[in-house]
């Protein structure tokens, strides 16, 4: 799903013109992102966790020139998912994908 088509999904849930939706999910997205970058974290209880973590300098090496590569340590977004979507997707029906049959009998 893409942000148009979100937008229309809440639309009409919600009963709220489109306009309005995409200025709520504009600022929803604005709001996390600074409180992020902030170091602090977004809870959405029973939805999930926004949060930053912190990754250590690490050395790698380039398994073309075997040569070792310092990768600096830094801050990246993490979302941790809530209970009441946890269960909501584990409960979701899973899709299936129907293999065509058309092989002939042999004879």
């Amino acid at each position: 799903m893409d942000k148009k088509t979100l937008v229309k999904a809440i639309a009409e849930k919600t009963g709220l013109p489109q306009k309005q939706v995409k200025a709520v999910i504009d600022a929803f997205t604005e709001v996390v992102m600074e409180t992020l970058k902030n170091k602090e974290e977004v809870k959405l209880t029973g939805f999930g966790t926004f949060t930053v973590a912190e990754r250590k300098e690490r050395t790698y090496i380039n398994p073309q020139t075997k040569e070792p590569i310092k990768v600096p340590k830094r801050i990246v977004p993490v979302f941790r998912v809530g209970s009441k979507l946890k269960a909501a997707v584990m409960e979701a029906p899973k899709k299936t994908k129907k293999r065509k049959t058309s092989r002939k009998k042999k004879k």
